[in-house]
């Protein structure tokens, strides 16, 4: 399920990459952010998404220079649990919900004929609108299981923040999210920009990441912090295990 790789890359990564900078003088709690140096506002902003418990990540672009638009919604927290989907323009879309040890995903048919070219349509088939449940350790699974935990997204920034080759920030204008006040600020290495928009009333969260450049381009906008992931999931009847639909042997429609 290749397909899911694109969540991780661009709502992880461009995340990630903007919010890893280091160095600068410390800033107190009481430090008006938006009259701090670009640095200090992306240690702040950094700091702030790491302590969240959860969070809202809605993810717009293109990756690979295609040109093709993906989408990424999902609701996800430390804990491992997410809600949402992907969607993949023509290459198909699935949803999504992971609740502790399992994980529930309904692709459509466009996913499975792009994605699972032989036997793809068997497996649409089978499913007849239902989602196919697994077990969240599934080898098969993981690039699914690893964008929907936000620690996954936490070490990557955590990694990242003593790297040294980030390119030349800098501090723009104040401005306006949806209506809130916002100081971006912009990392540009090569030919590559990455603005990320942090919030200057309350706790200084990123609340959009945009992406500009020859591969990848791409808008990332994170809400709902510390807000629980729904917890519902799909009955019994709404649901295949995974590994009576991959174990039956029944030819391509």
């Amino acid at each position: 399920m290749s397909g899911h790789r694109w969540a991780a890359r661009a709502a992880a990564g461009a995340a990630a990459v903007a919010l890893t900078v280091t160095g600068g003088a410390v800033a107190q709690a009481d430090d008006d952010i938006a009259s701090l140096g670009a640095e200090q506002i992306a240690d702040r902003s950094r700091d702030a998404l790491l302590g969240v418990s959860s969070l809202h990540l809605s993810a717009l672009g293109s990756v690979d220079g295609s040109g093709d638009s993906m989408s990424v919604d999902l609701s996800l927290d430390r804990d491992g649990n997410c809600a949402g989907g992907i969607d993949m323009g023509d290459d198909g879309s699935v949803e999504i919900v992971k609740r502790a040890d399992d994980v529930w995903l309904k692709p459509d048919r466009a996913f499975w004929e792009t994605h699972v070219p032989i036997g793809g349509s068997t497996f649409d088939a089978i499913l007849d609108g239902r989602y196919m449940k697994a077990k969240a350790d599934d080898p098969r699974l993981l690039s699914v299981t690893e964008v929907c935990d936000l620690d996954t997204f936490r070490k990557l920034i955590t990694d990242n923040r003593d790297a040294t080759d980030r390119g030349t920030l800098t501090k723009g204008r104040e401005t306006e999210v949806n209506g809130a006040p916002v100081i971006p600020v912009t990392r540009a290495q090569d030919d590559e920009r990455v603005t990320v928009y942090v919030a200057t009333e309350g706790e200084p969260y990123p609340v959009r990441v945009t992406v500009q450049g020859p591969e990848e381009k791409g808008t990332v906008t994170i809400s709902g912090f510390d807000r629980p992931v729904p917890a519902g999931t799909p009955s019994a009847d709404e649901t295949v295990d995974v590994t009576a639909l991959l174990g039956r042997s029944v030819k391509p429609v």
